[in-house]
């Protein structure tokens, strides 16, 4: 059996396996210890045991379970609703402002702990039944909060770019560097949607009734709310960019910070610590699976020729440096649809960064004015874009099934997939842009 074979067999395989409800990380880890065993026989094992140890003890992944803990803390915590509150006093009064300010919101959040699927229950139960009680659509309500919510994918401290960094070993500060403007421009770009959109169709977003007078005293006090979230966020991103400390200390940081706002606030308690650690072992457990599972089907593949099989195939097609990159995103998307995000980059980039590493820089985007030294970032960037809009993709998108575990009996998954058209097509805008204008993520580098 030749390699073509095996690939369409791993393919289908794969696909046959997560559609019949077996987890990712058992599916991709089955395949990969049979074409190990196949290849090797026992001494396969081995080679792919080497892999997963080299791989886990990463110093960098540490900053994972900190910094889900932290966004478990978080969920737990009023911080979170008061910093919505405090939002809400100063666009309320604007149209489509609840909106609004779940997007802001959400921008800041991302910047806090980086976790999606805990900004999303988060926002789920603070800002969807405030816009559904104001009469919001629907459609817009549901969009905005998973798109939002599935920001800390892009905004550092992201946690999908710190496992891009550990596996391609790119620098994970330049990566956080790159990814600032257009993480930003992503979440502009959703602002953006929302006040054109209401403002086209005003009964999309009435105005509340019992709109009282608010005056700039009342807007000063209100940010009150908004000092914890910046204090966090100032001491993560600060100690990193300013040379500090590295990523896993910076987590560190953010979680001593939130645990010491939490018992300052006097919201403290056993029970919630406790439970926040729970759902970090959880959560942390079902990343290494993904984890070990998918380097077992990549080291399988790789021993069995697949990356070369792969390359060969691609850059036999004839097709110019910026077409081998949109095949890519095609695959990327096609991927992002059926498997968790962990997966997927464990198990392209062993085969598509050679590729691009091979690529000239000067050819990409429409004017070339990309640093060769950044190609690495920016292949990262262009990652995380696609990543965003997996989370919203049917049939598995992750975001519907969060905002499902919180939102009302009457809101069905249809009515969620439903509602993310829009800003799907907002996500591609995005990747589109950094496609066209690669050195936008080089702006923060130089």
């Amino acid at each position: 059996m030749g390699i073509a074979e095996v690939s369409i067999l791993l393919l289908v395989g794969i696909i046959v396996l997560l559609s019949a409800g077996v987890p990712l990380g058992l599916a991709s880890g089955f395949l990969g210890v049979c074409v190990a065993y196949w290849k090797l026989g026992e001494r396969g094992f081995f080679i792919l045991g080497q892999r997963m140890y080299d791989l886990t003890i990463e110093h960098a992944l540490l900053a994972v379970p900190l910094f889900i803990f932290m966004a478990m803390l978080l969920e737990r915590s009023n911080i979170a609703k008061d910093m919505y509150d405090a939002l809400n006093v100063w666009l309320a009064r604007t149209r489509g402002g609840i909106a609004i300010v779940t997007a802001i919101m959400a921008i800041i959040m991302a910047a806090m702990s980086g976790i999606i699927g805990g900004e999303v229950v988060l926002l789920g139960l603070i800002a969807l039944p405030q816009m559904l009680r104001l009469g919001y659509n629907q459609n817009l309500a549901v969009g905005t909060i998973c798109a939002s919510g599935s920001l800390g994918t892009m905004i550092p401290p992201s946690i999908v770019l710190i496992i891009y960094g550990v596996v391609t070993e790119t620098s994970i500060h330049a990566l956080f560097r790159a990814a600032i403007l257009p993480g930003l421009m992503l979440g502009g770009l959703y602002i953006l949607y929302i006040m054109v959109r209401t403002r086209l169709k005003p009964e999309m977003a009435p105005l509340p009734d019992d709109l009282g007078e608010v005056t700039l005293r009342d807007k000063i006090m209100a940010l009150k709310g908004l000092l914890p979230p910046v204090m966090l966020v100032t001491a993560i991103l600060g100690s990193i960019y300013g040379g500090i400390t590295g990523i896993t200390e910076a987590a560190a940081i953010g979680c001593i910070g939130t645990l010491l706002l939490i018992w300052v606030r006097g919201e403290f308690s056993v029970q919630l610590f406790l439970e926040a650690l729970q759902r970090t072992m959880r959560s942390t457990g079902t990343i290494l699976w993904v984890t070990f599972g998918a380097t077992c089907l990549a080291g399988a593949y790789s021993i069995a020729g697949g990356p070369v099989f792969v390359a060969n195939t691609i850059l036999g097609m004839e097709l110019p440096n910026m077409g081998v990159i949109l095949m890519m995103m095609l695959i990327f998307l096609f991927l992002g649809a059926l498997m968790d995000w962990v997966g997927i980059v464990l198990l392209t980039m062993p085969v598509f960064l050679p590729i691009v590493a091979g690529m000239t820089a000067s050819e990409m985007g429409l004017f070339g004015g990309l640093d060769p030294s950044h190609l690495k970032v920016w292949f990262g960037i262009l990652f995380c874009m696609n990543m965003q809009v997996s989370f919203l993709s049917p049939p598995f998108g992750p975001a519907a099934f969060y905002l499902k575990s919180v939102a009302p009996p009457h809101i069905q998954l249809t009515d969620i997939f439903k509602g993310f058209l829009p800003f799907i097509c907002i996500q591609l805008i995005g990747l589109g842009v950094m496609l066209a204008f690669p050195e936008i993520t080089s702006i923060l580098l130089d």
